[in-house]
């Protein structure tokens, strides 16, 4: 269906900030309260993509492109089984969309979502806060008018850092996707991995086998993979304990290893280098990125709040930085000297964003391909 104008359901909506900033505007989606930590994203296109991450769990999320939802919603640019933001911030979220391949409005999409917005933000204003005074936690409510009320809920809201969110929206059930005859086989960790990074595993040939985020090494291990893939995620990788437990022990085996974003993270705990919450976090579809070794810079898309100790890298002795952000300097990319292990802080996978770090998926196949050789 193909609305016309912005929000159709005409109630006034609120956001307050956790340090007491309110913000008024027009309610979008459904009409309710949410919260969560807020953060935002600079990408220009893909928001479906993104709303669909579930690296956003637990977030309530400003999209700073002045126009968003102006080309529809369609069931072809999704990452996971729903939305997983929290609530949604926007200049402009639109109804109105011109591409004749969508399904659905936004504002429709939100609502069948259970997804509460805001427009009529001036997120410019926002998101300039935000990167002043750093990532807090936010209220948005179209139900709720008055500051006390909204003030009393916000303060029930526990902070990200702390928390252990991979086990919500990790797969249930083991599942496979690919040719049961392929000749590599990889065990994927599902700790909220999105949809296209099992794609380009599957392109290359790949019979990938995804298990739940709780699952045992000695079950995993049944499957006699060849190498191993740790996904993205949200919360704190701190917090995951188990989950550092079952790395270290994945890395004792010897196979292949390939992280990206929380498994990244993860693989840096497992060697001792501890994680801190970032300022604000890198969320968007134009990180430049170096790759030390090979001397080449990338554009990649980002999605992370919390990042890796840098004096910690640089003085373990079993760990090479692979990969640099040249905006702060933070680690983006690690590798193991004594294990064929590496990890990425971005997502090579992109959508969105651009292709230029697809690559990475080209080295973990051939690294794989190489040690099979090796043990023959």
């Amino acid at each position: 269906m193909n609305h016309t104008g912005n929000s159709t359901n005409g109630h006034p909506a609120i956001l307050l900030l956790q340090d007491g900033h309110i913000f008024h505007g027009r309610s979008f989606g459904k009409i309710g309260t949410a919260t969560g930590e807020i953060c935002f994203n600079t990408g220009m296109t893909g928001y479906q993509e993104v709303f669909t991450d579930p690296s956003y769990f637990g977030q309530v999320l400003i999209m700073n492109n002045v126009h968003t939802g102006n080309y529809g919603v369609s069931k072809n640019d999704i990452e996971s089984n729903g939305v997983k933001i929290n609530a949604l911030i926007g200049r402009n979220l639109e109804n109105k969309f011109s591409r004749y391949q969508a399904d659905d409005s936004l504002e429709d999409y939100l609502i069948e979502n259970n997804i509460v917005a805001i427009e009529g933000v001036d997120t410019r204003l926002l998101v300039t806060h935000i990167r002043e005074k750093g990532a807090m936690n936010c209220i948005v409510s179209s139900e709720y008018t008055g500051i006390e009320k909204l003030k009393e809920i916000l303060n029930t809201v526990p902070d990200m850092a702390g928390l252990s969110l991979a086990d919500e929206v990790s797969t249930k059930e083991v599942y496979a996707l690919g040719s049961e005859n392929a000749e590599l086989k990889v065990a994927v960790l599902d700790y909220g991995i999105k949809k296209n990074i099992l794609d380009c595993l599957v392109q290359r040939g790949v019979y990938v086998r995804v298990f739940p985020s709780y699952t045992s090494f000695e079950e995993i291990k049944k499957f006699e993979p060849d190498g191993y893939f740790i996904s993205n995620g949200p919360g704190d990788p701190a917090a995951m304990h188990g989950a550092v437990k079952l790395i270290k022990e994945i890395l004792n085996e010897g196979k292949p290893f390939f992280g990206i974003c929380l498994g990244h993270q993860l693989l840096a705990l497992a060697n001792d280098i501890p994680t801190y919450k970032m300022h604000h976090g890198h969320r968007g579809l134009n990180h430049p990125v170096k790759n030390i070794e090979k001397g080449i810079c990338e554009i990649t898309t980002q999605n992370h709040g919390f990042g890796v100790d840098a004096d910690a890298v640089r003085k373990n002795e079993n760990i090479i930085i692979t990969h640099i952000n040249l905006n702060d300097q933070s680690i983006e990319g690690i590798r193991m000297k004594n294990k064929p292990a590496f990890s990425v802080q971005y997502h090579p996978e992109s959508t969105p964003g651009p292709f230029d770090s697809r690559y990475l998926f080209d080295e973990f196949v051939e690294m794989i391909v190489a040690y099979k050789k090796e043990k023959k």
